[in-house]
């Protein structure tokens, strides 16, 4: 019988190019059917990985056929004015970070911002699926074929983190209770300074990193993934550092870390909610009848680096990026699309993947 298995992307904008990197590798080593993949789930640009992943899944398609890879190509600068663009918009925000140059607040949702994205695009020759992210995603994702298939409770599920502004909760969007639309996409990579709320229905919604970044409880909820895709392992694609090996003091450095812990805070709390169920369980804390009923087994394994104590028999190793390039990036790199940086990001991303699956399989 195949090991069940979950995989969890992480949010982190352009970072997530690791993550299609590291997906890639595991799909053309045909882990679909080496294992049964029960769930995904991702925030932000994660949410865009696992829907992509998702997607070619349903549709009978290998991931790493060309789906992954040729998204993040439609979304990399390509022409010289889209070059000429993105290194402008990096290197305004560096300087602000540094305070050389003065910040400047404007409303992705006003109407002049709309207009001067419009004269942009327009005035350099921009794509407009390089400045218009609905229009991208719906160039790789036919909705109104997701839409035709309904509700889909049958694996892999996928959950799509968000967060609800007028109510102040975290929300999940979920294959398993909704058709996918590209406003959840839309939703989870709504990062507030860049992109206006997505409104759906009567409620609006901003990026998932200020709920679950991934969604990982959730993933082992009978609620919203069924008894019958409970996985026994989570793979956790992990684009945040945890550690630093000095104290920021610089205003830009103070501004990474702080985004880094901000990003990983969620997780954090989450792998330690599934750690403190196993160590329950593993202690007789449940009656059997109702770990039966919940479809509970034995431990769901979660990453190695994140539990402390070595003699535990749940771990398995996180798939994170590279310690070179971590120290590399910062926060502006997260909006970057160079394809210097885009091609960077998923090499690593398949390298690591190579080692996972070494001490995996």
């Amino acid at each position: 019988m195949k090991t069940k298995i979950a995989i969890a992307c992480q949010g982190g904008g352009s970072h997530a190019a690791f993550t299609a990197g590291a997906l890639q590798t595991l799909f053309e080593n045909n882990i679909q059917d080496k294992f049964e993949i029960v769930s995904l789930s991702g925030t932000s640009g994660g949410a865009l990985c696992a829907a992509l992943s998702w997607y070619a899944l349903k549709k009978g398609e290998n991931p790493a056929a060309g789906r992954l890879l040729d998204f993040w190509k439609d979304n990399t600068a390509q022409t010289y004015q889209e070059r000429l663009f993105n290194s402008f918009a990096i290197n305004t925000l560096e300087f602000t970070s540094k305070g050389i140059l003065p910040q400047f607040s404007t409303s992705p949702a006003s109407q002049k911002f709309k207009k001067l994205m419009s004269f942009t695009t327009q005035t350099l020759g921009l794509r407009s699926g390089f400045t218009n992210f609905q229009e991208l995603l719906e160039a790789h994702i036919d909705f109104q074929e997701v839409a035709s298939w309904g509700v889909q409770p049958s694996s892999p599920v996928l959950l799509l983190g968000a967060s609800n502004v007028l109510t102040g909760k975290l929300w999940m969007f979920n294959s398993s209770h909704e058709p996918i639309k590209v406003e959840h996409i839309l939703a989870s990579c709504a990062i507030p300074n860049i992109f206006p709320a997505v409104e759906i229905g009567e409620d609006a919604y901003w990026d998932g990193i200020f709920s679950d970044n991934p969604p990982i409880t959730e993933l082992t909820s009978p609620y919203f993934v069924g008894l019958e895709n409970l996985p026994q392992e989570i793979w956790v694609i992990k684009l945040n550092p945890t550690r630093r090996d000095t104290i920021p003091v610089s205003p830009d450095d103070i501004l990474d870390r702080r985004n880094e812990l901000e990003g990983n805070v969620s997780l954090f709390q989450s792998l330690q909610s599934v750690e403190r169920l196993n160590d329950l369980l593993l202690r007789g804390a449940f009656k059997d009848e109702f770990l039966h009923e919940m479809g509970v087994q034995h431990p769901i394994k979660i990453p190695k680096s994140f539990v402390e104590k070595e003699d535990k028999p749940y771990y398995i190793p996180f798939l994170e990026m590279s310690e070179d390039l971590q120290k590399s990036l910062n926060y502006e790199s997260k909006l970057d699309r160079s394809p210097e940086s885009i091609n960077r990001l998923i090499e690593d991303g398949k390298k690591q993947a190579k080692t996972f699956l070494e001490t995996r399989l």
